[in-house]
């Protein structure tokens, strides 16, 4: 298919697609935006506006949001949301999924004129969602230390990396935060305790370190608190590298 290529250059400047050069609560404005997802088939981006504890709706083109979620203030209300860090569509069941870290709870918000959430998922450290091409979603948890795969309906889910404490073993994690997975199901996830991202093929055991794991620092080798992941259809892997200010 189209897409990146390993001849691909990128532009040394970026386009504004969403916000303003200020920070603010209007709705042409946005307030620490972590998490972003997009809609390629709605030409639309929902966006994690976490210092209003909202998510906005910002259609390709557009010079002002929407508020999908969230519109009602800070507050744990079904109908409110706390620190919202990241978003994921749904499709198959027409809703977003919410990762509302200030309340410790994973949310299921109706994309269709719905003016509060449910909670699907109760005293989890949220800290990143995503998606794989079946449906089901998968949450980070850097409070228990692990990465839980999910259906819509199940109580328990399944853990799929980490589970065995805190630490730095290829069996562990520490600090897991976004994640993303590929079309064979494996999960990558960037830590940002353990400064690296760890990929786990699907049923494995252990994880295998693919960038980062050599300490923290601004070497090439090296991340200092690694944030957001994406991968490519080559396997190339992309990182926020937080604390160094640069994508890696």
């Amino acid at each position: 298919g189209g897409g990146l290529n390993a001849n691909t250059r990128w532009l040394q400047n970026g386009i504004t697609v969403a916000g303003s050069k200020t920070r603010g609560n209007d709705l042409n404005q946005l307030n620490g935006p972590w998490g972003i997802c997009v809609d390629d088939d709605e030409q639309t981006m929902y966006i994690a506006d976490t210092d209003n504890h909202r998510i906005i709706e910002w259609k390709y083109g557009a010079t002002n949001g929407k508020v999908v979620a969230g519109e009602n203030g800070e507050g744990s209300r079904p109908d409110q949301l706390r620190n919202p860090k990241d978003v994921v569509v749904d499709k198959e069941n027409d809703c977003l999924i919410i990762c509302d870290q200030g309340n410790n709870r994973v949310v299921r918000w109706p994309r269709r004129n719905d003016t509060s959430g449910q909670t699907i998922i109760s005293d989890v450290g949220c800290a990143g969602l995503a998606m794989d091409n079946d449906g089901n979603f998968y949450v980070s948890d850097y409070k228990k230390y692990e990465v839980r795969r999910w259906r819509l309906g199940e109580t328990t889910g399944t853990v799929v990396a980490g589970g065995q404490g805190q630490g730095n073993r290829l069996d562990q994690l520490n600090g897991p935060g976004y994640i993303f997975v590929d079309q064979d199901y494996s999960v990558y996830i960037s830590e940002w305790n353990n400064d690296r991202v760890i990929k786990w093929i699907k049923g494995a055991k252990e994880g295998i370190v693919v960038a980062g794991g050599q300490g923290r620092g601004n070497s090439l080798a090296q991340f200092s608190r690694p944030r957001g992941i994406i991968v490519d259809q080559f396997g190339t892997v992309y990182v926020a590298d937080c604390d160094n200010n640069r994508v890696m």
